[in-house]
């Protein structure tokens, strides 16, 4: 089912499930934000509760620093995380909730990564923003992880 907030990209990487969630676990800071942008992480406490926190860095020393917790961790399925709180389910401001699914199809990985907003004025912000070009292009970059793996 696909929320009216929602922005979405999908794709089918040629490389086994296990091997696309090792790429995205093991090597987010390779492939996480569009070069020439890079990502360094200050935690990624893979599991329910657990904090994510990560600094963007452009290359005219911009930063973007992200913070949340992850809602779900199901190994080789999917990831939920949030931006909607902090460590200790602190509230803070929302933007949206990250989905990255994997799914199995025909030896291959359907991979699907949403972000769901809480209204359509942040949905077609996040878009503005370049969302398709942003996110389609971190994807090409988990790919070229997942080859090397």
């Amino acid at each position: 089912m696909t929320d009216a907030y929602d922005l979405s990209i999908t794709r089918l990487i040629d490389a086994p499930v296990e091997t696309v969630w090792r790429g995205w676990t093991e090597h987010l800071a390779d492939w996480f934000c569009p070069r020439p942008w890079t990502t360094e992480i200050v935690e990624l406490d893979l599991r329910a509760g657990g904090r994510c926190a990560l600094i963007l860095r452009g290359p005219d020393a911009e930063e973007n620093a992200l913070e949340g917790v992850y809602l779900e961790v199901t190994p080789y399925c999917r990831i939920v995380s949030t931006d909607a709180f902090t460590a200790g389910w602190v509230p803070q401001t929302p933007f949206m909730t990250r989905l990255d699914e994997f799914f199995e199809e025909h030896g291959k990985t359907r991979y699907t990564a949403t972000a769901r907003h809480w209204t359509a004025e942040a949905r077609d912000s996040h878009a503005a923003m370049g969302f398709e070009t942003g996110w389609n292009a971190a994807a090409d970059q988990l790919e070229e992880v997942v080859r090397r793996l």
